[in-house]
Formats: structure tokens, C-alpha cells, sequence
């Protein structure tokens, strides 16, 4: 893992300017640093830039930028399979000198660019240049599990692995975009996605799954070099499923614990935190050390799973109390960083639980990211559910009868405590911007934006699902991911973000997903004899979450002062608004959330707005 940021074009970049991103960049890389220059050609220069975080190989020769003939390449990642790649590529003559998987992925890519991004299996930011053509190819993992933002002005191409890279290379800051500051805002985070901006003006991040192409005196060209999609296997039995997806995330949980360093793991009392860790310690006999947060708001408690987990494993685990220390001051920290509003409080949360896996001498997390995308782990899937089963009636009345039982007196929204939702309705999705009308009104400008929604396929759930994991929650817990653990030096996987693990995912059918009422069904008994079974029998959701009051107490005066003092935000929200929202006696879910977007809101422009 590292940072990496850089320029081509005609214009020529300041040293002080190179001075100042390579210091900004060593928290992505405090181990070491370096960068590259070209001028190819009259008027057209390049410059590389990278910190390193090292992981595998930890020798000086596996520094980067790393060259090879005419190449010069920076990567931020790890190539998980490059093992495997590396002895296919020395079958055909390559010769290595080190080992490290930079140099298989530059290998790699010096045959044919389709095909390495094709075979690579892992996670990736990376910057390729050809001093002999001047051409410069960025490229972006499949999931976008690391971020590569991109700038271009009337000169040339900036890019970097955080905003304020692509700004201490410009010499200037950037202005806020404040489309996208309303966004989120009313629509709340998982709106943020849904169009290509970003929380600065022409700022943009290369896609997931991309790469792009720029040379002397032509326009940047886009590829998609691999499209996500869902084309179900209508022959593939239940038991086939468990069976492939236990193979397939116990393969993936194999490759992702390959370091020279330690790793930690992010640990709840849920199952996809804990799949992972009994993977890594029945299976594989690692050494786990689990990180929890612990909540003392009962809604958000599960600390008797947790310590049942910990006892049935034999697992180390370190315990974090939320609570309301320094919370102002350390999320303006949080804030600066991430050259963004914090999405949620959960990412707060996060933040204080990398910080104590840094603490302990970490520099990797593992975490249980995307299995509720894989296989349904949210309360209204199982309504999408019972509307794929429309054609099957047994099946649907089944599990109609279990949704009444199991689901019904849990659900909170008031769209989702209809089972048939989305039977009456397929097209409607007011349940993901609940009340967006009313949190206009706490704007001066006027705000509307319609739901958006890619089609993947017809299959409704799996629709659904598929926008989840590519333009709604996964891309902003994975920038949040990213950030919160590079303040802290650290590396995070996510072993469900796994191409084979996917495209097999994709093959199951929808009628699978879900069975007496349990969601994640395949996934709950793929780990049957690997995960303790009252994890895998626990309906509960909870994970990481916690309410913006287990951190903010506005009954405190500073706290209410700093909510209404003069600021930026003002210029764009209602005031009395605030105020009315911050007296009231309680909060519900969805205001709670709505506060926690303003203060988010409002520390970002102070940070940023001129």
C-alpha cells in the first residue's frame, strides 16, 4: 500500500510543489519515497511521484518508481495472486530481482496490458509510463478498492491517490463542488456516486474497472477493461452454491493474508467479520488479533457475540468504548484528511478503531467490506426478495410467512414494513432517499435530484445488489476504508472483493439468497464447522454502526455553539433550521443522520471554501 500522484502535459511543475505533495504523501507511505521526471519531446513533460508502505518485500530494491526498460511504473495496492503470476511469466522467460509483486505486475503489464489486468487478481491504483512514446496509462482494481482521482486543465493531466496531492501539485486549492455538498446532504451518502463528480470542482475519479490512455498531443481515452453483470445458473443447486462459495472465500482469504508484516482483523459480532477471522484461524492457523468497537447504546451492543466468538476461537481481541472525547476536534482532523464530509459516523468510528490497530504495531486490517452486497445483508432485500418470487408461489408464500416473523418487527422504515413494497411498485426507491423533500427545506438554494439506478440485469434483487456494490454503499465505505487507514499508515483488504468469489456469486440464483428468513443464507452455511454457530445462527444486524450521539452530546454549550457559530455552511442552510432540529427533545434515526451530514458539511467548508 502507498501513495502515488503525478502530471504529464506541458507545463512544468515547481520543486517546492514536488516537496510539498511527497510530504503530504507520507502517511500513504512512511517508509520511503521518490519520484520521477521526463521531458519527451518538446513541451510535453511527466512526473511521477510515490511513497512507499511496505508489505511484501520490504528491501530498498522494491522501491518505486519501479523501471524496467523503458517503463516506469507506480503502484498503490497489492497484486494478491502474484505468486502464481510470477511463475507463469518466469515459464516465458522473465527474469526477476526481487520479490516483491510490483515488479510481476510490470512484468505483466509489459506483455499485453488486456490480458495482466485480465489475470490479476487484487487491488489497484497504478500509473504506467513509456519514456520511448511518452504515453502515460493509469488504471483502477475492479472493485475501485483503492481511489485515483483526476484533474485536467488547459495544460495537461493531474492524478493522485488523495485530492490534496492533485492541489499541492497545482500549486492552488481547489474549489468546493457544492451540487455535490446539497447531494449529499439531502440525498444523503449513497447518492454520492451516482454521478462522476466529486466533493471538488473538475475533480473525478478513474472508474472502477478502467484505464485510461493519455500521449503527446491526443485526448485522454477511457477503457472499461472488465463490466460486472449477473447471469444466474438456473441448474445450480443449493448445496453446489454453499460449497462454491466456501472454496471460493476460503481461496481468497488464503491470498489476502500474504505479507511480511502483521495483519489485524476488524472484528463485530456479525458474520462477515467473523467468516473471515475463523477462515484465518481453523483454516489457515494465523495467528488472529480482532479490533471491536464497543457501543454502550443497547440498539448498537453486541458485545455477548463478540466475547462468544473470541472464547470459541482462541482469538486475541482488543476492545474500543466509543465515547465523546475530543469528537470535534479529531472529526475536523478526519475531515481535512479525507478532502471530504465524513459519510457517516460509522467511519468515525472506524477511524478510532484503526487508530488502535496502528497502536498495536499493525499495518494491515482485514475487513468484512461488500458481503452484504454478495448475499443479501440488508432488511430490504428480503422485500425485493418476495418480489423475485412472484412466479414461484410455495416459495413466496414460505417466505412471506418467515418476513412477517422474522422481519417485520425489526423494520423501522415505513415503506419497508410493506412486504409487497416492491411488487406493487418494482420502480420505487423513496426508502433510500427517505425524506429528501424534507431535508431540502433546510436549504437556501433549491435541491432536487430524481433516484438513479444502473441496469445490470431484470432480476430486481440482484439489481439492486449490483448497484449497492458499484455506485451506492461500497465505493464510499471503500474511500472511507481507504483514508481512515492510511492516516494511520495501515493497509486494509477486503477478501469478499474477490473476482472469482463474484463471478461465482453471480451464478447463483436469486431463489438461493434467502431461506427460513435468514438473510445471507449461503454465506451462513458456507461456514458451517468454520465459524462458531451461534454467529452463524444470529438474525441480528449491527456491525460497526453507532449513533451520532454515543460521540456528540449538543446538550453540551460549546457544542450547540459550534453547531450555530458563523460558518460557510450558513451561506447555504437555514440556520433556524438547525437550531429547531438541534432543541428538539429526540432525534430519529433519520434526523440523527441528517445533523451528523450538516456538522460534516460544515467542518468541510471551513476547511476548504475561500
Amino acid at each position: 500500500m502507498c501513495g502515488i500522484a503525478g502530471y504529464v502535459g506541458r507545463a512544468t511543475i515547481d520543486a517546492e510543489h514536488i516537496r510539498k505533495c511527497l510530504s503530504l504523501m507520507h502517511r500513504r507511505g512512511p517508509d520511503s519515497s521518490g519520484y520521477y521526471q521526463d521531458n519527451f519531446g518538446p513541451g510535453w513533460n511527466a512526473y511521477l511521484l510515490h511513497t512507499r508502505l511496505s508489505i511484501i518485500d520490504l528491501d530498498e530494491r522494491a522501491g518505486q518508481p519501479f523501471k524496467l526498460d523503458s517503463r516506469v511504473f507506480i503502484f498503490n495496492g497489492e497484486l494478491y495472486n502474484y505468486l502464481e503470476l510470477k511463475r507463469e511469466l518466469q515459464s516465458r522467460g522473465h527474469r526477476f530481482v526481487t520479490t516483491s509483486d510490483t515488479e510481476v505486475f510490470l512484468h505483466a503489464l509489459q506483455e499485453d496490458l488486456d490480458a495482466a489486468l485480465d489475470a490479476c487478481e487484487g487491488m489497484w491504483a497504478a500509473a504506467l509510463y513509456d519514456a520511448k512514446t511518452g504515453a502515460l496509462t493509469l488504471m483502477r482494481d475492479r472493485f475501485g478498492e483503492k481511489p485515483l482521482f483526476l484533474y485536467q486543465d488547459a495544460t495537461g493531466l493531474y492524478f493522485g491517490s488523495e485530492v490534496k496531492f492533485i492541489a499541492a501539485l497545482v500549486g492552488q486549492p481547489l474549489a468546493p463542488d457544492y451540487d455535490q455538498i446539497f447531494r449529499y446532504l439531502v440525498n444523503g451518502y449513497k447518492s454520492l456516486y451516482k454521478q462522476p463528480g466529486t466533493f471538488f470542482q473538475n475533480v473525478v475519479e478513474l472508474g472502477a474497472g478502467e484505464y485510461l490512455i493519455t500521449q503527446p498531443d491526443s485526448r485522454p481515452i477511457r477503457t472499461r477493461y472488465w463490466t460486472p453483470g449477473f447471469e444466474q445458473d438456473d441448474k445450480l443447486s443449493y448445496a453446489d452454491a454453499v460449497e462454491g462459495v466456501r472454496t471460493a472465500l476460503i481461496r481468497s482469504v488464503k491470498m489476502r493474508l500474504r505479507a511480511d508484516v502483521p495483519l489485524a482483523f476488524c472484528m463485530s459480532g456479525g458474520v462477515d467479520s467473523n467468516a473471515l477471522i475463523s477462515i484465518a484461524k481453523n483454516e489457515f492457523d494465523y495467528d488472529v488479533h480482532g479490533f471491536t468497537i464497543v457501543n454502550r447504546d443497547e440498539r448498537y451492543a453486541e458485545q455477548d457475540l463478540v466475547d462468544y466468538a473470541i472464547a470459541e476461537l482462541s482469538i486475541k481481541n482488543t476492545a474500543i468504548v466509543v465515547n465523546t472525547d475530543n469528537f470535534i476536534e479529531n472529526l475536523r482532523t478526519l475531515i481535512a484528511y479525507h478532502d471530504a464530509p465524513v459519510a457517516t459516523i460509522t467511519y468515525y468510528a472506524h477511524w478510532l478503531l484503526m487508530e488502535s490497530i496502528a497502536a498495536h504495531g499493525y499495518k494491515i486490517s482485514v475487513s468484512g467490506t461488500a458481503a452484504d452486497e454478495l448475499f443479501t445483508g440488508y432488511y430490504y432485500h428480503h422485500n425485493f426478495y418476495l418480489a423475485t418470487l412472484r412466479d414461484d408461489p410455495p416459495l413466496f408464500t414460505r417466505s412471506l410467512a418467515n418476513w412477517k416473523e422474522h422481519i417485520a418487527p425489526i423494520v423501522r422504515n415505513p415503506i419497508l414494513q410493506d412486504p409487497e413494497a416492491f411488487i406493487k411498485d418494482p420502480g420505487q426507491r423513496a426508502h433510500i432517499y427517505l425524506y429528501a423533500d424534507r431535508f431540502a427545506g433546510y436549504l437556501k438554494p433549491d435541491f432536487q435530484e430524481r433516484f438513479l439506478e444502473e441496469h445490470y440485469c431484470d432480476d430486481l434483487l440482484r439489481n439492486r445488489m449490483l448497484n449497492e456494490l458499484f455506485h451506492e454503499s461500497i465505493p464510499v465505505i471503500l474511500h472511507e476504508d481507504d483514508h481512515n487507514a492510511m492516516y494511520f499508515s495501515i493497509e486494509n483488504r477486503s477478501p469478499f472483493l474477490d473476482r472469482h468469489l463474484f463471478e461465482f456469486c453471480a451464478r447463483i440464483p436469486s431463489r438461493h439468497l434467502i431461506k427460513d428468513g435468514f438473510g445471507k443464507s449461503i454465506l451462513r452455511d458456507a461456514m458451517r464447522g468454520i465459524t462458531p454457530p451461534a454467529i452463524l445462527n444470529n438474525r441480528r444486524k449491527v456491525g460497526f454502526n453507532a449513533p451520532i450521539f454515543s460521540f456528540l452530546d449538543i446538550q453540551v454549550p460549546d457544542v450547540r455553539a459550534y453547531l450555530l457559530d458563523d460558518s460557510p455552511i450558513f451561506d447555504y442552510c437555514r440556520k433556524e433550521k438547525i437550531e429547531q432540529l438541534i432543541n428538539k427533545d429526540e432525534l430519529p434515526n433519520s434526523e440523527s443522520k441528517f445533523l451528523f451530514y450538516f456538522l460534516s458539511c460544515k467542518m468541510f467548508l471551513e476547511e476548504f471554501a475561500a
